[in-house]
Order: C-alpha cells, then structure tokens, then sequence
C-alpha cells in the first residue's frame, strides 16, 4: 500500500486497435497480484455523453456498472481481469467533460472568464483522472485514453497528461505508449518507422514516454530494441515486446515475461515482488485444455460484430474453463430465422441464447428459434430481449394469443405482455434513461435459478425500458411458465422459467456483465452445463441408432 496514489497513462500510437485496453488490464492484473490496489479507468474522446444511444455496429457494446453508468466495452475487460467493480468515475468522454465545463459556465463558476480548451477543459480532465486516486479506495490508477495520438479530439487529453505529470512530480505519473511494429513480409523484417514517429508524434505534444509497448507478429531481436531505445529516448528495458497472443487472458503472463511489472514499479518507486496469478493461471490451463467440447447459438441481429455481445462472449469462456469444456459459439442472426428453416439452422446446437436488443428488425426470428427450442427441449437462455421473446413466443402459442407483443415493437397490440414501466412512458430523451444498473431480485424456493444461486436474494445489472406485464402474470404461470425472480420493491418479473423443459431460463437483467475469471457467472456455467448434459444425450442417442 502506497502513502501517495501514483498514475500510469496509457496512450496509443498511430495505429489504432492495438489492444490498450488489454495492456491495461493486464499490467493491473500484476500489480493487483503483488498487493497493490488498482483500478483503471477509460478516457473516450467522442463527444457522445456515453456510448448508450451508439448503434452496437459503431462502437461495440454498451457496458453497464453497478452504479448504473453506461460505459466503453473496455470497463468490461477491467472488471473480467481484475474482479473488482468499476463505476461512472471509470469511464469519462468528451461529451461529459464538455457538458460539465457548459453547466459550469452557465451557473457563473468561472467569473465571467472566457471559457476555453485551456485551462478549463484540462482542468476539468485532470479533476476526473484524479476522482479516484484521492477517494483513498486505491495505490494506483491506470488510466487509458482512447484514441490515438495525434488525433484532433485526443489533443485536450495528451495535453492534461502533459500537466499532470508536472504537477504529480516526480515518480508519481509515467506514460505508456502502445505502438505497432509492422512486419513486412516482402522484405522479410520489422520496421520501427511506425513507432518511432508516433513517439515523435506524442513529444510535439510535450510528453515523453517512459516505457514503450510494441505489438508484433514476430519477436523483437535486441538489435532492434536498442534501434528503438536510442530513438525513442527510453530505457532498454522499457522496450516491452507485446507478441499476438491465442488468446486475451495470455496476455498477463506475456507481459510477466517481458517485466513489464517491474519496469512500471521501478519508474514510480514501488516495491516489487512476483506476483500471485496461481488462479489466473488454473483458470487459464483449464481454458486450454478442455476435456469436452460443444456448440452453442448465439442468436442476435448484431451478430456481424463479434464486440456486440462482448461480455457474452467472454462469460461463456469463463463457464466454459468452469466445466472444463470448450464452448464453440455459432452465431445466427435473427433476420434470417423462420418456422420453416428453424430446424435446418438449430438442430445440430447443444443450446441457444437469444441475445440483448433493441428495436423491431430480427424480432420475429428470435420468437421462431424460442418456439424451436421449447418444442425440442433444446436448453435455453435468453437474456434481456431475449427474455421478453420467450414469453412473447409462451403467450402466442401456449395461451394462443395470436397478437401477444411488445409495444416496442407494436404499439397497437391489444396483448401487451411487454409494455413499458409507467415511469418510461412519459420520456422523450433516450440517454441514460431506462432502468440501469444493479437492483435486487428474490428468487423463488424450489425454483431452478434458486438451486443455481444458492441465494434468496441477488443483485443483478440492467440496461432496459420494457418490462414483463404483470397484468399477464397469472395466465401465464397458470400455463407453466414461472415467474420466479421478482424486484422486492416494484414487482416486477425479473426471471421467468420453465420447470418442465430440460434448461430453460430467461433474465431480464445482463448477467453476463458480472461474469470474471475468478467468479464465472453461475447461470453461465449452469447453461454450458445443461448444453454438455444435451451434447452427451445426443450423442448417446445417435450412437444407439447407428
């Protein structure tokens, strides 16, 4: 534990999507595993207030904290890596610097100066850096600035590090630059040119890295590391080669490797000791070595982007190493599903979720694979919009009411089993406005969800605005559809089940963002279980016949 909370900066080089935010996490995963306390945070430079009215296409998708913030997908990586929650002080964007500055400007603050990008906008991007360094809650932060250096919308940020470094002092605040080193495969090398102007690019701005991270194909021979060290005016030492990895959660032992933790730690004047990641690492050869494997459907109307349902993808990885199996995900988008190619397109799966969403397109698929899968004692999962869909599907063609919708997608229906809250229905603006964040739910006795928590009581993340309608409820459970997770304080249906199916569950809530390495959700690993448990059965099925 440190007397003095200490910085590191994490900027990215001329190349985008080079991974800063699984560096980030990585070198937090090994200082937390030598007993420091580190958070990390993420600086955007859109001017979105926050990525929760970007289309999934354009940004990935939206992550939800406890505090209800909606957040970059980076945050996810942060809380899978280090399990610890992050918050609204973890992710910060222009929009929201901007919008805090104005509200300022406007009740008088800043009497009657002219408001400008310095100091006012810089000032306001130092205040939120340090939010969490002088909270006391930890010895390091580890912010990530978004972007890439040279960029027009990153300029206010670089220039904040440029002041903050000033005013943290020395061995407070050191920079981390993220860069590529390009293979050419015609002339058979690695170039630096790459590196070396990005580091040219990130000086003109008047900040000088302290340690310089390469993303490669290939190995850094120590020839070209010294090339790099002499011209980016760095320590040998601190030439850190980050090879591509199979996966994201071998990143953390790579970086081990290369020392990363101890160049960081002896730039801020830190004690360093070999880290703990025996866990990380059991989790880890689980992940690699799975005794079973098998195919689960991922049905969803973003699939094109596989960073939509980022903390699906990632929760099934953890339940996966949980069972020892691996979990191959076929994506099936909504659109394309029908009663008719329904079984063509799901027969062979050992399960399905029906993924999160909004708006109309791909709906009546999703209702399709949700009848498919209840006929077939296929286990189900839906999540969020999926939920919804299973009881639409339930009340259509159990109950037969031909005309059971939501009035999201039907605002005339006369069988709303999915209507808005009525403190919804009075919203006009669609920012930061539907039910978010963490809120409690008691889970029935006997109920399965109940046998999978081991818990009377939970508390689960949400990002919607459409809610099961209670007015429904009897007439529904009467049919055999449970509703067996229900808000204490409002009622309202936070899980529905069907006991006599093999597996099948549907949450109104998004488990998959409390998923980790060390804690891997249970209704994850419970789903991948009952999807093994269908594998075997199929299995045992077909060999009987042949």
């Amino acid at each position: 534990m440190t007397t003095t909370t200490k910085y590191i900066f994490v900027t990215g080089g001329v190349t985008s999507s080079l991974g800063k935010g699984i560096i980030a996490a990585s070198l937090a995963k090994l200082l937390q595993a030598q007993g420091y306390r580190v958070t990390i945070q993420k600086l955007d430079p859109y001017i979105n207030v926050d990525p929760g009215t970007l289309n999934p296409y354009e940004h990935g998708e939206c992550y939800v904290t406890e505090d209800g913030a909606e957040t970059d997908l980076d945050l996810g990586h942060y809380e899978r890596f280090l399990n610890v929650p992050t918050s609204q002080a973890n992710n910060v964007t222009t929009g929201r610097i901007y919008q805090s500055v104005i509200q300022k400007e406007r009740r008088g603050e800043f009497l009657g100066k002219t408001v400008q990008v310095v100091p006012h906008i810089t000032d306001e991007i130092k205040h939120r850096v340090q939010l969490l360094g002088k909270s006391g809650d930890y010895d390091i932060v580890i912010t990530e600035i978004g972007g890439t250096v040279g960029d027009i919308e990153s300029l206010p940020y670089i220039e904040a590090v440029r002041q903050l470094r000033w005013d943290l002092g020395d061995n407070n605040g050191i920079v981390i630059h993220l860069t590529l080193v390009p293979y050419l495969s015609a002339a058979g090398e690695l170039k630096t040119k790459p590196t070396q102007h990005s580091v040219k690019t990130l000086m003109e701005s008047g900040v000088q890295a302290d340690i310089l991270v390469c993303r490669t194909e290939h190995d850094l021979p120590e020839d070209l590391r010294r090339k790099l060290a002499l011209f980016c005016n760095v320590r040998e030492e601190a030439v850190i080669q980050s090879i591509d990895a199979s996966t994201i959660y071998d990143v953390p032992n790579l970086m081990l490797e290369q020392g990363l933790d101890k160049v960081v730690l002896k730039k801020l004047a830190l004690k360093s000791t070999t880290p703990d990641i025996n866990k990380w690492n059991e989790f880890l050869a689980k992940h690699k070595n799975p005794k079973s494997e098998i195919t689960i459907g991922l049905i969803g109307k973003y699939v094109e982007l596989q960073d939509s349902y980022k903390s699906i993808l990632e929760a099934f990885i953890h339940a996966g190493a949980a069972n020892e199996v691996k979990v191959n995900i076929e994506s099936v988008h909504s659109e394309y599903i029908n009663n008719d190619n329904a079984k063509l397109k799901l027969s062979h799966l050992d399960g399905v979720l029906v993924a999160p969403g909004f708006g109309e397109r791909g709906i009546e698929g999703k209702i399709d694979a949700v009848k498919y899968v209840r006929e077939n004692n296929v286990p189900f999962f839906g999540i969020c919009l999926g939920m919804q869909m299973a009881v639409i599907e339930f009340a259509r063609n159990v109950l037969n009411i031909a005309d059971a919708d939501s009035t999201e997608m039907n605002t005339t229906t006369k069988n709303p089993v999915i209507d808005l809250m009525e403190e919804q229905k009075s919203i006009t603006d669609k920012g930061g406005t539907m039910r978010l964040g963490a809120w409690a739910c008691d889970l029935k006795m006997g109920s399965t969800v109940r046998d999978i928590y081991k818990a009377d009581t939970i508390n689960e993340r949400h990002r919607h605005r459409y809610e099961f309608n209670s007015n429904f409820k009897t007439q529904i459970e009467a049919a055999g559809m449970l509703a067996t997770g229900l808000n204490p304080d409002t009622g309202l249906v936070e899980i529905v089940e069907i006991p006599e199916h093999p597996w099948f569950v549907g949450v109104q809530y998004h488990p998959e963002y409390k998923s980790t390495v060390a804690n891997p959700h249970p209704l994850f690993v419970a789903f991948v279980k009952a999807a093994l448990n269908n594998h075997k059965r199929k299995k045992g099925v077909s060999m009987a016949q042949n």
